[in-house]
């Protein structure tokens, strides 16, 4: 079965191991990898993975250029990459254009490192840029140890963004919200729209029996595998979905249908 991890971090060789080391220890939790592109991809050929989206994250506007021409040489082969933007960019239009002419497949935001709230108005112009473009994009939602005390996505926060923008392609990461599973389930789970939520960072805490009740109200086609590589095993979290309760056409879609589809092809 093909598959596709939606949600793969990697860094560019003169940050990597600072990278790592630094959300090591932030987070506590021992990385699968060093962050490097080539091990990365080792990784994956021991895990069974045949593609992985590579997502990558501004968090100052002077970083968008750079990280932006890095995924571009790392666009093809065994990685599907992203842009990013931060809100704060000076000409979004412009580096929207430039990511695509770059051949990028997406944009990547991480409120929490970013610094915005998911359903602030000043974020509605980079929205309907994205939304203009026919791009889709990875929010990071939930909580997140960079702000252990404000989640920056919540579930509620989230679908006060959805509303106001009801054609944008959005993945929310970590199946809709991180720590907040409970919540996903009861007000965002099945919400209209080109809305995904992707299965990133689940292997760990997530029962099962709560991760099969989301993917059923929200409706398998609306979900994508991915693990948050270098943070959580791919393996694991395959594992994890193929000892759910639905069916093997859901977990086709799961694994790699519903990413070709979103992707336009892969």
């Amino acid at each position: 079965m093909l598959t596709i991890d939606f949600h793969v971090h990697c860094f560019a060789p003169k940050i990597a191991e600072k990278a790592i080391t630094q959300l090591k220890d932030r987070a506590d939790i021992e990385p699968l990898t060093d962050g490097f592109i080539e091990t990365t991809e080792a990784r994956l050929d021991e895990w069974g993975i045949d593609r992985g989206v590579l997502l990558s994250v501004a968090t100052r506007p002077s970083q968008v250029k750079v990280i932006n021409d890095w995924c571009a040489e790392n666009n093809g082969g065994r990685f599907i990459s992203f842009g990013t933007v931060h809100p704060d960019t000076e000409d979004i239009p412009g580096e929207l254009d430039r990511i695509v002419s770059l051949g990028l497949r997406g944009i990547k935001l991480h409120p929490d490192y970013q610094g915005f709230m998911v359903d602030e108005d000043r974020v509605d112009l980079l929205y309907d840029e994205i939304e203009r473009r026919g791009l889709p994009v990875v929010l990071h939602a939930g909580f997140d140890v960079f702000s252990p005390s404000k989640i920056h996505c919540p579930p509620e926060a989230a679908l006060r963004m959805l509303k106001k923008h009801p054609h944008l392609k959005v993945i929310l990461a970590h199946l809709g919200g991180n720590d907040c599973h409970q919540q996903v389930h009861e007000i965002l789970a099945g919400v209209d729209g080109e809305v995904y939520f992707d299965t990133a960072f689940t292997g760990r805490y997530l029962p099962d029996s709560l991760m099969e009740k989301i993917i059923r109200k929200h409706g398998a086609d609306r979900i994508l595998f991915a693990s948050d590589i270098p943070w959580d095993s791919p393996f694991e979290i395959k594992k994890k979905i193929m000892r759910l309760r639905i069916s093997d056409d859901d977990k086709e879609k799961i694994f790699s249908g519903n990413a070709a589809r979103l992707l336009g092809g892969i």
